[in-house]
Formats: structure tokens, sequence, C-alpha cells
């Protein structure tokens, strides 16, 4: 059976850079209340005319490059998002235009900031099937368009990007060894946008509701966050006979440093072993792993057959992981 093993890496973040000070005009916060509670120190956010596909399009052509392939070689492109540039078409077809891919199927996948690894399952289950042998999955976001800065409980939070990473067929140990996907639709309602479906459209109503901003119970998100993590990531090891002493680095979504730190505690991993960048980009949703995973990649901190856990949580509730021999 061929495994998927990921040949290249790429991510592409805005210039713009908002720090937390910056916030302390619009809102009632600090810098210091920020990073104390999240991590985070500031963020990049989409100028003008930027969106999810400009980010998405350039990790694609940054890992494309280190991969060595071109884009008409991809047998398939998914793009896990929540914040597509439009309804539809799809970010994923967007993409595939734009690389002149055209001989991709293309696909958006929506499952909050476990975007990305649920791409990266679907991805991983067609090459092992045999039916596709290199796959580009993209993870990008621009959750500053779906940001309610008159909420200081999340509007600190969140930040652009996106991050990308092509997949080949290949035989051997080296790959993705398992994936592990999770949802519970009870908390549909402790992380939404609700407006903008078919449930709220657009309309005077919806717009002077906000119902086209983020919500969150940060509270239960962050305590149910903790714990289906732990699930994911025991159940990852699990799978393989692994146990947490085996893992070489953790790279986590990258929506609370508290939360990281409370998974690496479980696992008794040290902090060399746990990759963060929140405290640069904040929570970039479904582009965070992609885009951590590649900035460990580029710093050299991936060491051929070193075993990594990604894992992730959002909306939904969903979240995975997913269990790799670099």
């Amino acid at each position: 059976m061929f495994k998927s093993r990921i040949i290249g890496t790429g991510s592409s973040l805005p210039e713009k850079v908002v720090l937390n000070k910056d916030f302390e005009a619009i809102v009632d916060t600090s810098d210091a209340w920020i990073f104390e509670r999240t991590g985070i120190r500031e963020r990049r956010m989409a100028s003008d005319g930027e969106t999810s596909s400009t980010f998405a399009y350039r990790a694609a052509l940054n890992a494309l490059e280190m991969a060595g392939i071109a884009a008409g070689q991809l047998d398939m492109i998914i793009v896990g998002t929540v914040t597509p540039d439009m309804p539809m078409p799809s970010v994923a077809c967007q993409i595939q235009k734009r690389l002149k891919a055209s001989r991709a199927p293309a696909f958006d996948v929506s499952a909050g900031c476990t975007g990305f690894l649920y791409a990266l399952s679907v991805a991983d289950a067609f090459i092992k099937a045999g039916t596709h042998k290199k796959i580009l999955v993209i993870g990008a976001e621009t959750f500053s368009r779906f940001t309610d800065y008159q909420d200081r409980t999340t509007c600190v939070l969140f930040g652009d990007g996106a991050g990308a990473v092509v997949l080949a067929a290949e035989q051997g140990e080296r790959g993705i060894l398992s994936t592990h996907l999770h949802a519970d639709g009870a908390y549909t309602g402790s992380l939404l946008i609700p407006g903008g479906g078919s449930l709220h459209p657009a309309s005077y109503d919806s717009i002077e509701k906000r119902l086209h901003f983020l919500k969150m119970d940060g509270h239960k998100v962050f305590k149910v966050a903790v714990k289906y993590l732990e699930e994911a990531a025991l159940s990852a090891l699990k799978e393989n006979n692994f146990t947490g002493d085996d893992i070489d680095l953790l790279i986590s979504h990258q929506a609370n440093v508290r939360i990281i730190n409370a998974i690496a505690k479980r696992l008794k991993l040290p902090q060399e072993k746990v990759f963060l960048n929140i405290e640069k980009y904040g929570n970039t949703s479904s582009a965070s792993v992609p885009i951590a995973l590649d900035e460990a990649n580029r710093q050299h901190r991936l060491k051929k057959n070193d075993l990594l856990l990604l894992e992730a949580f959002g909306a939904g509730f969903t979240w995975g992981s997913a269990l790799i021999r670099w």
C-alpha cells in the first residue's frame, strides 16, 4: 500500500502586522491582558483586495517549488477554509484556475479550525486507495473580515494567512501513518458565524444584529478543546503503538498557548518538542497547522524519520490528529 508523504510545504502571510496595543484604542483591553491569556503579541491581517485565495495561491506556489513538481502534475486540490472569497465557487477551484492545474478536481472542506486536518485525511485516503498520486492540500483563512471589532473577547485572537503541503504516493515507512477525525454537533452554538447562509442570508436585519461576525463561548471552547485534543493525540499514538516519549515534535493548532501547553503537559512533552508561533500570527484557523509545519520545516526542525503529531480543534465542534513519519 502507498503512503502519503509530504514532499513540499509552503505558507503565505499578509504583510500588515497588527500589534496587541493597536486594539487598546478600539476595545477595553491591553497588550499584557491579551498575551497573558492567549500567548499572542501580534497577528497578520489582509489588506484591501487580499482574500483567502490570495494567500492560498502563494502558499501553493511555495509548496510546489519545494516539491519540485509542476502544477499540471497535480491529481487533486483540496482547501480547508471557513472564510472563502465567496460562497461559490470554491477557493480550490480558484486556485486550480490560477495554477492552470486543469486535470485536478478541486473542492473545499469546511471543518472550522480543523479544516486542514480534515482535508489532509481526505487526501491521504485517495492516495492510499491508489487512485491519486500527487495532491495539493491547503488551509487558508481571512478571519479579519469576519471578526467583530466590538467584541473584546474575540477580536484580538485571529489572524490571516495560508499554509500548504504537496502529498505524493510513495512506498516505504515514511509518510502519514494515520489520521483521526472527530466531531460533536451538540456544540454547534458555541463557535459559529450565524449570518451569511440560508438560515440568515444577508439583510438589513442580519447586518444590524452583527450576525456575520464570529460568536464564541470562549470558556466552553477552552475546556472541551483540552479534553478532546488529548483524546485525539492519545488515540493516534495508541493505534500506532507509540507513547508521548516517541514524539519528536508536536505541531498543534495555534489557538491559545495555554491549550497547547496543557496538551504538552499531559503528553509529558518538553518545551523543545512543542512548536509555537502563536505569538507572531495569532489564531489563523485552518491555516494554523500548515503554516506552523512549513515554518518548522524551513527552520530545519524536521529531520528524516522524525515522528510528528499534528492536531487541531474547531467549530462544529470538530477535532482531529495526524501522526506522520517525516
